[in-house]
């Protein structure tokens, strides 16, 4: 009984995958297909609500969705009124939370003043914006299909269509980037006002266009130097790091990426979306993740059957402390040892061998009940993440 209440009381969100783009930018190994032919829009919509069905039967839920994060891919490409008949669907087979976050990312080549009050008006409140940089040269660089005007006036088109919490995404770290022109990026970012950041650095992916051509970035001291000052611009802004790469002005963290990093449970639909749910167990929470065809074609063929699933993985117990700790020591806070124990169904004791590691290392601070990384073990944060593995 105990168990179940445990598995019940997670919170639930709901990622969708939309996968098309203009161009497939250099650096990108997420799941994106140029749109060549034009979107099946209203089919893709269709095929959406098929595989949640589908994803209900299978596991009914009871839990209210405290967030949706529409991301791509460029969601953008999208009709506003596509985006509406989505989530008014959606709210018709799960219950939405009081205050439920709903994201949808966007792409500054792709603004359209009319779909962007479209978005607001149909449930959108907040919008994440990849921006990636305000220099021109490495928005070339870089594949963007905009430039640094273009970001500009995405953030007054978003302004002026009511979207009050806004992120910009921004990269450092880029071909030839220099440490002032890194800082003079994040200043131009921050002059937009956006309510968070996602900053993070760029890296060389496998099975990129990168991958196969590496562009000559700045070194690890140079990349880390950029890192140092970039905090230290963000602090005196007024935007607190709370995770490796996410920075908020106070109130406004991202609640469905919070929910991740916390291991909360979520449902996810589209080509190529993965999804995480528990359930209860003997001896351990039954955390089951499960990941649909990559393909469009695939996907709009299949949605709403079991052939539509890529792959489903039940999370061993002996891997629960390892994929916990995976999510919950990005965040600068870390986490409780009850959470801990929510999460996964095990006792706290299943970390005792791993946190006595990091203690004598210096890569933790503990507090209480609270386990949070030390700022040396952010800066090694792979080197103690290890120590969780089974």
């Amino acid at each position: 009984m105990l168990r179940t209440s445990l598995a019940v009381n997670l919170p639930l969100a709901l990622y969708v995958h939309f996968p098309w783009c203009v161009r497939k930018c250099p650096y990108c190994d997420f799941n994106s297909h140029v749109a060549a032919g034009g979107i099946p829009e209203d089919a893709y919509v269709e095929a959406l609500l098929r595989d949640l069905d589908f994803e209900l039967r299978e596991a009914p839920e009871t839990r209210p969705l405290v967030s949706i994060f529409l991301g791509g891919g460029t969601p953008s490409l999208f009709s506003d009124r596509a985006v509406g008949t989505l989530l008014e669907a959606v709210a018709k087979r799960l219950a939405f939370a009081p205050g439920i976050e709903i994201t949808l990312e966007a792409n500054p080549g792709t603004v359209d003043a009319g779909h962007f009050r479209g978005y607001r008006a149909a449930g959108v409140n907040r919008l994440s914006v990849g921006v990636q940089s305000f220099d021109d040269a490495q928005l070339k660089r870089l594949g963007r299909i905009h430039d640094r005007r273009a970001a500009q006036v995405a953030v007054d088109v978003a302004r002026a269509a009511g979207f009050d919490n806004l992120n910009l995404d921004l990269m450092f770290a880029l071909p030839q980037q220099t440490l002032g022109a890194a800082c003079d990026d994040l200043r131009a970012a921050i002059a937009c006002a956006p309510e968070h950041l996602s900053w993070y650095q760029l890296t060389i992916e496998p099975g990129t266009i990168f991958g196969a051509r590496p562009p000559k970035l700045p070194d690890n001291e140079a990349a880390w130097a950029i890192q140092q000052a970039g905090q230290a611009v963000l602090a005196e802004a007024g935007f607190a790091q709370y995770e490796v790469s996410a920075y908020a002005r106070a109130g406004q963290r991202c609640q469905h990426n919070l929910n991740y990093w916390t291991f909360g449970d979520y449902l996810a639909i589209g080509a190529g979306a993965h999804a995480k749910r528990s359930q209860p167990g003997e001896h351990a929470l039954q955390v089951t993740r499960r990941a649909r065809r990559r393909s469009p074609q695939a996907y709009l063929d299949l949605a709403g059957s079991k052939a539509a699933l890529d792959s489903v993985r039940r999370v061993g117990a002996d891997e629960l402390p390892f994929e916990y700790t995976m999510n919950a020591l990005r965040l600068n806070d870390g986490f409780q040892l009850v959470d801990f124990e929510r999460g996964t169904g095990l006792a706290a004791a299943a970390l005792d061998a791993p946190l006595a590691q990091a203690r004598r290392l210096g890569l933790i601070i503990e507090a209480a009940d609270n386990v949070r990384p030390s700022a040396f073990g952010l800066a090694h944060l792979n080197d103690l993440l290890e120590l969780f593995l089974p």
